[in-house]
C-alpha cells in the first residue's frame, strides 16, 4: 500500500475514573504500551503519534517505541475536549512541521487494551479501498435497539426516541423484526485529513463499517481491570472468541 498511514493514540494526563489512567500497570504492562504495541505491529501503518499533554505519558511512549514529537496544548486536553480537536491539532501542526498530511489517520484509544491486530489492518485496507468514503468506523451489532426506547418530553410525558415510517407503534413489534442498529465500540476508526481539516467531522460525509464480532474490554474504571486482563491473557493464547449478539448479525 503506497499511501502514508499514521496511528494517532491520544492519552491526556487527566483521568477521573482511575488516576494516571494511560500509564497504569495493566498484566505488568502501562495501559498505553497495548495501544502503542498494536500500531506497531500492523503491516500497513508507517508512524506511530502519541498526541498527550503530559510529560510522563509522553515518556513512557517513547519508552514503548511511539513518536511524541510535541505536547498537545492544556486546553485541548481537557475532561470535556472532543476527539476532534486532538485530531486537528495533530494535522495543523504535522502540516506546519512536515509539509505534508498523512492519506490516513488511525484512531486507537489507549483505554481499549484488548484488539486483534489484523481488525487494524482490515479497517485501513477497506477505506483505502473505497477513495470516496472518508472514515471506517468500528461497530458493534447494539445488544438493546433503539426502536424500544423513549424519552421525557418537557410535559412529562412519553415520546418515542425513535419511529418507522409506516409503523405507528414500533416499540410493540418484536425485536427480530427492528431494523438492525449498531454502536460505535472505538475498537479501531481510520479517518481521512479532509474530514477533520475540511469538514470538521470525524466521520465526514460518508463512514463504511468494520463489524467487530467481538465483546469490548475498556478500561475506564477500577473494577473493569479484572476482565481485561482476562481478555488479555485469553487472546495471548488464542482462546478469545467472537460472540454472535443477534441470531441476524451478518457473518
Amino acid at each position: 500500500m503506497s499511501e502514508q498511514v499514521t496511528a494517532l493514540i491520544p492519552a491526556r494526563g487527566g483521568s477521573k475514573g482511575i488516576p494516571r489512567k494511560n500509564i497504569m500497570l495493566l498484566a505488568g504492562k502501562p495501559l498505553i504500551a497495548y495501544t502503542i504495541r498494536h500500531a506497531l505491529d500492523s503491516k500497513i501503518i508507517n508512524r506511530v503519534i502519541v498526541s498527550t499533554d503530559d510529560e510522563e505519558i509522553a515518556a513512557v511512549a517513547r519508552e514503548w517505541g511511539a513518536e511524541v514529537p510535541f505536547l498537545r496544548p492544556v486546553e485541548l486536553a481537557r475532561d470535556d475536549s472532543p476527539d476532534i480537536d486532538a485530531f486537528r491539532h495533530y494535522l495543523e501542526w504535522t502540516e506546519a512541521n512536515e509539509g505534508r498530511l498523512p492519506d490516513m489517520i488511525v484512531h486507537l484509544r489507549a483505554t481499549n487494551p484488548v484488539r486483534r491486530v489484523e481488525l487494524i489492518d482490515r479497517a485501513i485496507e477497506l477505506l483505502a479501498s473505497h477513495p470516496e468514503a472518508d472514515a471506517v468506523r468500528s461497530v458493534t451489532l447494539a445488544q438493546q435497539t433503539p426502536y424500544k426506547m423513549w424519552r421525557i418530553s418537557d410535559d412529562g410525558s412519553l415520546e418515542p426516541l425513535l419511529r418507522l415510517e409506516g409503523v405507528p407503534d414500533c416499540q410493540s413489534m418484536p425485536r427480530q423484526q427492528l431494523p438492525l442498529v449498531y454502536w460505535q465500540n472505538g475498537y479501531v476508526d481510520v479517518i481521512r485529513p479532509r474530514a477533520v481539516l475540511e469538514k470538521k467531522s470525524m466521520w465526514g460525509d460518508r463512514a463504511l463499517p468494520l463489524i467487530v464480532h467481538e465483546n469490548m474490554f475498556e478500561l475506564d474504571y477500577t473494577e473493569n481491570i479484572p476482565a481485561c486482563e482476562e481478555a488479555l491473557k485469553k487472546l495471548q493464547e488464542g482462546r478469545l472468541e467472537s460472540v454472535e449478539l443477534d441470531g441476524r448479525h451478518p457473518v
